[in-house]
């Protein structure tokens, strides 16, 4: 669960400053009030919304018990692309990110309100699966969290759970795939048995990027999955994620707007539990509409 702490000047900011139009940089004011594809109003300004979306979020609230960590935020994701998440701390963007898969259900003080949809299916209906959700939209989280078995055995167990290999050879491939569309492999080839908490940091999160990879995910979700790396660690994972995204939809959390910049297609910008504006990341970072996203770009608060 995210807090509201390490926003600086930001606390000072009344909540509901985002429905001022005001616009910023060389761009002329733009509504607030946006219109989503069922011709509902939205405050968030851009373009939360794509056409034939993978995945679509509408008026998603979500408690902490009595407190509100989201409120009504509205947002497509599209196929095959990279889209980013960006906010100072406690913005809500993790507890977004989480819902995407139902990651909050194992929270007992979590609420989840409104509508998600994977292929226009409703994720949070009863009959719905959460493992098999889970395997269509898998996760990477901030701190690399291998398995303490081996490194074969790290990439096997999911597609072990839902029986995807009939056979010793059919799992081999599948672990050599896997290994090999996380740049891994070739790094490993000759320790698959050796435990994959043995490996250095860049290793281990590449690690469980195949291991989320091994059970055919459609979209992969990313919190932070780069914090605790070095440079050269990260600079492998962004180049993962421009090679996987030609075959998965991608949703990453980042605190790097350098790297949002460099990954993503499209760029969310949260605020105090809200979405106030998303576009294209180039956009975004040269022409951002509104006065709270450029004070974060520009590093006056966050």
């Amino acid at each position: 669960m995210e807090n509201s702490e390490g926003m600086g000047s930001a606390k000072n900011i009344p909540r509901r400053s985002f429905t001022d139009t005001r616009a910023v940089g060389s761009r002329s004011g733009t509504e607030a009030l946006q219109r989503d594809p069922d011709g509902r109003s939205q405050k968030t300004i851009g373009s939360p919304f794509v056409e034939q979306a993978k995945m679509s979020a509408r008026d998603i609230n979500v408690f902490y018990g009595d407190k509100q960590a989201i409120t009504d935020i509205s947002l497509d994701i599209a196929r095959n692309e990279v889209l980013a998440m960006i906010g100072p701390s406690g913005c809500g963007k993790s507890t977004f990110l989480r819902a995407l898969n139902r990651m909050n259900d194992i929270i007992p003080a979590c609420r989840v309100e409104g509508k998600i949809t994977l292929d226009g299916e409703d994720i949070y209906r009863k009959e719905q699966d959460t493992v098999l959700l889970r395997a269509r939209v898998g996760m990477v989280f901030q701190k690399p969290n291998p398995f303490p078995k081996s490194i074969y055995e790290n990439v096997a167990y999911g597609p072990k759970i839902h029986g995807l290999a009939q056979n010793k050879a059919t799992m081999d491939e599948i672990v050599e795939n896997s290994l090999r569309r996380a740049s891994l492999f070739d790094e490993v080839k000759d320790q698959l048995d050796k435990p994959g908490t043995g490996l250095s940091g860049g290793q281990q999160q590449r690690l469980c990027i195949a291991r989320a990879i091994a059970v055919s995910p459609e979209i992969i979700l990313m919190d932070e999955p780069c914090s605790a790396l070095d440079p050269i660690a990260t600079a492998r994972i962004e180049e993962l994620m421009h090679e996987l995204k030609e075959n998965y939809t991608i949703a990453i959390v980042t605190h790097s707007m350098q790297q949002a910049a460099r990954v993503s297609q499209r760029t969310a910008y949260f605020h105090l539990g809200e979405l106030i504006e998303v576009g294209e990341t180039k956009e975004i970072f040269t022409f951002p509409q509104h006065q709270l996203t450029e004070n974060y770009i520009t590093g006056r608060f966050g």
